[in-house]
């Protein structure tokens, strides 16, 4: 039968299920003539690499239902109409009295199901379905500001670098997608949000005074200094989310965020990896972050930190309902 676009929709079988992907001629991307069957394809050449990043987490799904041509809707509950197999994971957002049913990859047809639904971009919650309110992922979000030089981005990578190593904690690093850097550190799901925050920012505050003329933590953002980067401690606050690796982003370009080597950084370019290059680097590196889940660590030390330096609890950023 054909779609509303002209094109038939076509069956993909993605492990042991059938996905049905309707309009798959329709351009998602207007400056490459990247279609969805385009986008559906990239995500099946990366699935274990996708999968990963995403499994049990709550995933807010980022969607552009006319593609990039048209608006973006960032969907928390699953879409009506979701097949019976698709799971889901039931997350609370106390401050507004409401509930969302949010996707919750098992498997990579869960994934291209939800490029059926036009979802372009994943950003999966640090916390998973077993417990939604311990989170197993430390974030670091290395974000220049709009003069920040890509160097710096670079540069401070390295100083963050240092510092995990002097903690014993095993960082992973992956480009945003965009103009900075993210690094996660698989961590044991013991303390809640709050703690997880908390330690971060100590962190964030060591590297600013190893790098005081790179790195800023200052909260609010008209204060900082635009030629710097903020080492953005607030991506692990409860429901705040960011890019997962392997997920393609909503530009032009259909960059993706991409997990790159320590000793990469000093030479890549990070609008080089994109829905187009990035599958030929997986076929010939794999999931660089497949070892995530077995370099655990724990946070104790950080929030030592915190104490030290008098850390104090900040206000939680707003949920994003």
């Amino acid at each position: 039968m054909a779609s509303k676009s002209g094109s038939p929709a076509i069956e993909l079988e993605v492990g042991d299920r059938t996905v049905r992907l309707s309009s798959p001629d329709r351009v998602y991307f207007p400056e490459s003539g990247a279609t969805k069957l385009d986008l559906a394809r990239y995500y099946l050449s990366v699935g274990d690499g996708i999968v990963n990043a995403l499994r049990n987490r709550p995933c807010m799904m980022h969607r552009f239902p006319k593609g990039l041509a048209g608006d973006k809707v960032h969907q928390k509950r699953l879409p009506a109409g979701a097949p019976d197999w698709v799971p889901t994971v039931r997350v609370s957002f106390p401050r507004y009295g409401r509930t969302a049913d949010e996707l919750c990859v098992a498997e990579l047809a869960d994934v291209i199901w939800a490029v059926q639904m036009s979802t372009v971009e994943f950003h999966p919650w640090n916390s998973r379905a077993a417990d939604t309110e311990r989170p197993d992922e430390w974030r670091i979000d290395l974000d220049p500001m709009p003069d920040c030089p890509w160097s710096r981005v670079q540069r401070v990578a390295g100083v963050a670098h240092e510092v995990l190593d002097e903690l014993g904690a095993v960082g992973w690093p992956k480009t945003s997608g965009g103009k900075g850097l993210h690094i996660y550190v698989r961590i044991a799901p013991e303390r809640g949000f709050t703690d997880v925050r908390r330690a971060a920012l100590a962190f964030a505050k060591e590297v600013e005074r190893r790098a005081p003329d790179d790195v800023t933590t200052t909260w609010w953002r008209k204060d900082r200094d635009p030629g710097q980067l903020f080492v953005d401690y607030n991506q692990n606050a409860r429901d705040h989310t960011i890019a997962a690796a392997y997920s393609v982003r909503g530009v032009p370009e259909a960059t993706v965020s991409t997990p790159i080597h320590w000793n990469e950084i000093p030479d890549i370019d990070p609008r080089d990896f994109t829905m187009k290059t990035v599958p030929a680097r997986y076929a010939e590196l794999g999931d660089l972050h497949a070892g995530i889940d077995q370099a655990v660590f724990r946070i104790d030390q950080l929030l030592e930190w915190a104490d030290r330096d008098g850390v104090v609890e900040l206000d939680e950023p707003e949920e994003q309902s």
